[in-house]
């Protein structure tokens, strides 16, 4: 490397000048600033900034290499820089999202192409087998059918609301998946989560609850629906949560239906069930259409069931309130841990997916 180009982490926001330093090259390249990004490896040519890699967990992000250094070796170099710092964080397992013409040159550090949303976005990983084994995995899981259903739920906690979607479509169904979302983002650790929708669907015969991953509903796939606040959900992160589901999991259980709740409060939400219907329904020559059902959501005195209104009665200490709006095994739950102090939720307050 030669000696003039040095190459140092800047955390974001810490340093006032040096960030706008790198939204500038950002600009220039013709990319925005993305306020998720942790970390950017930068790299200097004297006092001059000449690239820029951003890192969201295990997400990279805003890459922007000077005009006069593309085609250069520096790209290779601040490949390796990044991918260093992301494994000293304990990141190994990458997503990369960049323009669908960049996945030529991204495929030099080492990721490979999972799904593009076309002129606009692709998601790359670094891993060439990573997806197909996830799939090979729930291929083994497969039950064969004439209407294979699929429900992708949070459950934060775990409802009647939840329990009558899973009701309804396993009655319509000759198989259902239901599929937790995996992130630690919410109110509810995962693995209690996990629980209390085993427990509370373990009635329905003709159902497999699977473990989330990072590629349904995650930080990666989908990082503006765990944007605390967010009212509005980006249609790239949609696109490309939903294209991930269409071209790779549905095909390796033979989903056919995906089944969602309305969702009269949460404008995150609401925006994604509106979106699933372009983006699965819209057949192509990559994969069939899968037809969305949409629910009515069961209601206790008017007003929808949803997690986020037991999360609110839970704060305020209405156990009473909660007990109509959740099967026995969540109010259990919600009993033997009302002591504990619960950090505050970072997730939206949406229910099903």
């Amino acid at each position: 490397m030669p000696a003039e180009l040095r190459f140092h982490t800047v955390d974001a926001g810490e340093s006032p000048q040096e960030s706008k330093q790198i939204e500038q090259l950002l600009t220039e390249s013709d990319l925005g600033w993305d306020s998720r990004v942790e970390t950017f490896v930068v790299c200097r040519k004297g006092a001059a900034l000449v690239a820029c890699a951003g890192i969201d967990r295990n997400v990279v992000k805003c890459v922007a290499i000077s005009p006069a250094f593309r085609g250069t070796s520096l790209s290779l170099q601040l490949g390796g820089e990044l991918l260093k710092v992301a494994m000293e964080r304990g990141h190994f397992h990458l997503f990369l999202y960049t323009k669908p013409d960049n996945t030529v040159f991204f495929r030099g550090w080492g990721f490979y192409p999972l799904v593009e949303v076309r002129d606009k976005v692709a998601l790359m990983e670094n891993s060439p087998i990573a997806i197909r084994r996830y799939c090979s995995d729930l291929r083994a899981l497969r039950k064969h059918g004439g209407k294979i259903g699929c429900i992708v739920m949070n459950a934060n906690p775990f409802t009647l609301g939840h329990r009558y979607l899973a009701d309804v479509a396993a009655e319509s169904c000759d198989w259902l998946h239901v599929f937790i979302v995996r992130e630690e983002a919410s109110m509810f650790s995962y693995a209690e989560r996990y629980e209390l929708a085993s427990q509370g669907l373990s009635h329905i015969k003709n159902i497999t609850v699977h473990h989330g991953s990072e590629y349904i509903v995650s930080r990666a796939t989908f990082p503006s629906y765990f944007l605390k606040g967010k009212c509005t959900v980006d249609q790239c992160f949609t696109a490309i949560d939903l294209l991930l589901f269409r071209e790779h999991i549905a095909p390796a259980l033979e989903i056919t239906y995906r089944y969602v709740g309305t969702e009269p409060a949460c404008p995150v939400t609401s925006r994604y069930n509106k979106d699933m219907k372009h983006w699965l329904e819209t057949a192509d020559s990559r994969s069939p259409s899968i037809e969305v059902v949409v629910v009515p959501r069961i209601t206790l005195r008017g007003s929808p069931i949803s997690a986020s209104e037991v999360r609110r009665l839970l704060q305020n200490k209405s156990l009473q309130e909660i007990k109509e709006m959740v099967p026995e095994t969540t109010m259990c739950q919600l009993i033997n841990c009302f002591g504990d102090q619960r950090r505050e939720t970072e997730m939206t307050d949406g229910d099903d997916h």
